[in-house]
């Protein structure tokens, strides 16, 4: 009985599984976050280029096809060390340390910068259906708002803020190694602890969710709160970062940061 009782929980926790379709060459000048944008077909890739908390200005936002055999590492230049980001209509928003960058997705140019209060490490962005912007804020454990152009402190006290993504009915977001949700009310729910500090969260549209952590592990996150392990990188010395996902054709994009790659895995 413990034998069978054993070989069930193996093939539950082997549900899922990440299939490589294919590597870009080690030319992605550390890749933080993939964004996709299935309108204009590109996936959209975030520059650190130089340390990851250095306003040096030698960061930037690069453009890969989605098959990962044409890119443009020099589409935006001039930034700091950007991390997520996100879009609204035709813009894009960029982390960038200690402010939001605001880029038109037509042209590449930027609009405006937003400045976060105090803030010197803004780490990731998701963006709403009504436009609010929400960036987190690792170092003092907060999550900001951008209403209309004007930063609202939304969340505090979030140790280990990292990934947010934005849904219907509040924002999903991660506290250190815990997958949180904060609803409309800002009443907290928990819906799982997983091994590593989050980085990335996407959803993959049936409630579940795809999960990362920097160091090099991707997870599959089941709303009832039972994860997996899909994704183990660690012993290649290759990151997962803020990946981008496709739930159409199932692609989860990850930026390898340090490895300096994009990898596209197929779910399954």
């Amino acid at each position: 009985m413990l034998l069978m009782l054993m070989s069930a929980l193996t093939l539950s926790a082997q549900n899922h599984k990440l299939e490589k379709l294919w590597e870009t060459d080690t030319i992605i000048a550390i890749p933080e976050s993939v964004l996709p944008d299935f309108k204009n077909q590109v996936l959209y890739v975030s520059l650190i280029a130089g340390g990851p908390w250095d306003a040096d200005g030698v960061g930037g936002i690069g453009k890969l096809s989605f098959d990962g055999k044409k890119y443009n590492g020099d589409w935006i230049k001039g930034l700091n060390a950007p991390k997520g980001l996100g879009k609204y209509g035709n813009k894009l928003y960029a982390a960038d340390i200690s402010e939001v960058v605001v880029a038109d997705l037509k042209t590449g140019k930027i609009e405006s910068k937003i400045p976060i209060e105090g803030a010197s490490g803004l780490n990731d962005i998701t963006v709403d259906d009504k436009g609010v912007v929400y960036v987190s804020y690792s170092k003092t454990s907060k999550i900001w708002q951008i209403k209309s152009g004007k930063t609202v402190l939304f969340l505090e006290n979030v140790n280990g803020a990292n990934g947010l993504l934005a849904v219907n009915d509040g924002l999903i977001y991660a506290q250190g190694k815990s997958l949180m949700k904060a609803n409309a009310k800002k009443e907290l729910t928990k819906i799982a602890d997983v091994t590593e500090g989050i980085d990335g969260i996407e959803p993959v549209g049936n409630g579940d969710y795809i999960v990362t952590s920097w160091v090099g592990l991707v997870y599959y996150v089941k709303a009832d709160g039972q994860f997996e392990t899909l994704l183990d990188s660690r012993a290649e010395k290759k990151n997962a970062a803020d990946i981008g996902y496709d739930p159409a054709k199932k692609i989860v994009y990850v930026p390898t940061f340090m490895g300096k790659t994009i990898v596209a895995y197929q779910l399954k």
